[in-house]
């Protein structure tokens, strides 16, 4: 990424990150990723906001030589992950006179991830303030928007809210700002959805926070740059809130034809109920896509065949994401088939135990779906048209 002034003496001097296709070996990235870093250079003192990844590091170094930093102060650390905080260790060796700014939790967790020695550390209070000369930083703690130490930095003179993790986005693009409004709001909504719904709860209580700043600029540390605060801002307002949509996520996997069968009749039977479906093959879908799916649906349906005496393990596996992502779902029920016993619908329910939902009577048959289990599964898709109309969801 090329060095970009963002506001007068306030550069953008991370790294694009183009190849990435995973993030912590688990996060789907189709669109690659960013690792911003800012620099802010005050009439008396400079701060470098964030690093980037170790594997980006000559990136950012290269950056700050382009800006001719001779010296840097503060180095300002939003986040102990290390694709934020990774390339702190060689920014102390090249700049041996600057001190890592943080929060206690912070410095706490910095020094067991990286190993960096207690006295390189200065800590700040939630809503402490620290001067540049003619700029000042305050900090305001969001812990739990992501990990338990994470905080926000607010330039005050410029109206730029530095947010880490938060109101982020995981998409490699050459515009440092949003221009792309439609790419960059789906790209948001996947990294709400894969990273930041668990803290649903935690991240309205911030939301309500930042209300009270003159916001001009959010500069988060993945993704592009917001020059129109109120989108992202308005979006996860959106995303947090109780409501729910009329749309059923349906997660399915078929061994041999017969749960594909109870799928498709059943996404009829919606669909002409006028209810939205999203089904996902788990043989094939990015995981990812569901995630996004489940950001507003009221209701999932969980479909699998029954392997040995349990669900297919891709069954499994997407349940234990839904139930770790803690979506607001309203409903949920399971169809499927065995043949010859099992505790697929037991085993199902275990996993999901976060999710306060209402349980709708599952549709388990043997064998292949016959006439009269295909009517089961309308009944099911009447009950849910029920639901939702009661709940005013529809």
């Amino acid at each position: 990424m090329a060095v970009r002034e963002m506001k007068p003496d306030v550069y953008s001097v991370g790294a694009i990150d183009w190849d990435r296709r995973l993030f912590d070996e688990l996060i789907p990235l189709p669109d690659g990723t960013s690792y911003n870093s800012y620099v802010i250079r005050g009439s008396e003192k400079i701060a470098l906001i964030d690093t980037v990844d170790p594997t980006k590091e000559y990136e950012l170094l290269s950056n700050l030589e382009k800006l001719d930093i001779k010296s840097i102060d503060y180095v300002i650390s939003h986040h102990a992950e290390q694709d934020h905080s990774g390339t702190i260790p060689k920014i102390l060796e090249l700049f041996p006179d600057a001190k890592v700014l943080t929060n206690p939790k912070c410095k706490n967790m910095l020094i067991d991830l990286l190993l960096i020695s207690e006295d390189k550390f200065i800590t700040v209070n939630d809503t402490e303030t620290v001067s540049l000369g003619n700029k000042t930083l305050e900090f305001i703690f969001a812990p739990w928007v992501h990990w338990p130490e994470t905080m926000f930095t607010y330039l005050k003179e410029d109206k730029i809210l530095f947010t880490c993790d938060f109101l982020g986005s995981h998409l490699a693009t050459s515009n440092v700002f949003a221009t792309d409004e439609t790419k960059v709001y789906e790209s948001a909504k996947r990294y709400y959805a894969e990273i930041m719904m668990p803290f649903r709860t935690s991240i309205k209580k911030h939301l309500e926070r930042i209300k009270g700043l003159q916001i001009e600029m959010v500069a988060p540390s993945h993704g592009p740059v917001y020059l129109k605060p109120d989108f992202i801002i308005n979006a996860y307002k959106e995303w947090v809130s109780d409501d729910v949509k009329n749309e059923v996520v349906i997660p399915f996997i078929s061994m041999h034809g017969s749960t594909r069968k109870m799928v498709e009749h059943f996404m009829n039977a919606l669909i002409e109920r006028q209810i939205i479906v999203k089904p996902f093959n788990l043989s094939k879908t990015d995981i990812g896509e569901l995630a996004m799916a489940l950001v507003d649906a009221a209701t999932i349906v969980i479909a699998s065949p029954t392997v040995l005496v349990g669900p297919h393990p891709n069954v499994v596996y997407a349940t234990f994401l839904a139930n770790a992502l803690r979506p607001k779902l309203k409903f949920a029920s399971v169809i499927g088939s065995y043949g010859w016993g099992g505790k697929m619908i037991e085993d199902i329910k275990g996993v999901l135990t976060n999710l306060k939902v209402e349980v709708i009577e599952p549709v388990i048959v043997k064998g292949f779906p016959q006439e009269h289990d295909l009517k089961a599964l309308e009944r099911l898709a009447d009950e849910i048209l029920k639901k939702h109309k009661e709940n005013k969801i529809f």
